[in-house]
């Protein structure tokens, strides 16, 4: 994660979204939507894809309960995915996915990921990695579903 600066930079991205949740609230329509739980804390998503007429991701509308980290992880993807196509999606959960797989190691490339990079630190804690990929797991549902 580098310098004691950037930990706090990060720390404060995920603050600033758990409490500013972007996205937060299920907008009307959409061409899927998942219900994801975490059974060992009690988290919860529930998660709607929105399709542009070109069939990219206009957006995603999401609402749910649980910790900061899920709650911003969940803000972070909608910042992230509109405008992208599904297989570019399909790309950045990958890259995601292997982020929190990373033990605190980090990809080689995470630039895709904008902001959603600063939840590095959380694939140190095995238990927390399940929080962080709730939202992303229930987009990758939806992407599914909407095919």
């Amino acid at each position: 994660m580098g310098s004691p600066e950037l930990a706090n930079l990060y720390q404060q991205v995920i603050l600033d979204h758990s409490k500013r949740k972007k996205g937060f609230g299920l907008a009307e329509g959409g061409a899927a939507e998942s219900h994801q739980l975490n059974p060992t804390c009690g988290d919860e998503i529930t998660l709607r894809l929105h399709l542009a007429a070109d069939d990219t991701i206009e957006r995603i509308s999401w609402e749910g309960a649980g910790c900061s980290i899920s709650m911003a992880s969940a803000s972070l993807l909608s910042e992230l995915v509109p405008g992208l196509t599904r297989s570019e999606a399909r790309e950045r959960i990958a890259l995601f996915r292997e982020l929190m797989r990373s033990k605190g190691e980090g990809v080689e490339d995470d630039e895709p990921l904008g902001d959603a990079a600063a939840l590095e630190g959380v694939s140190r804690y095995v238990a927390r990695v399940k929080c962080a990929m709730l939202g992303w797991v229930a987009f990758e549902d939806t992407l599914s579903l909407s095919s």
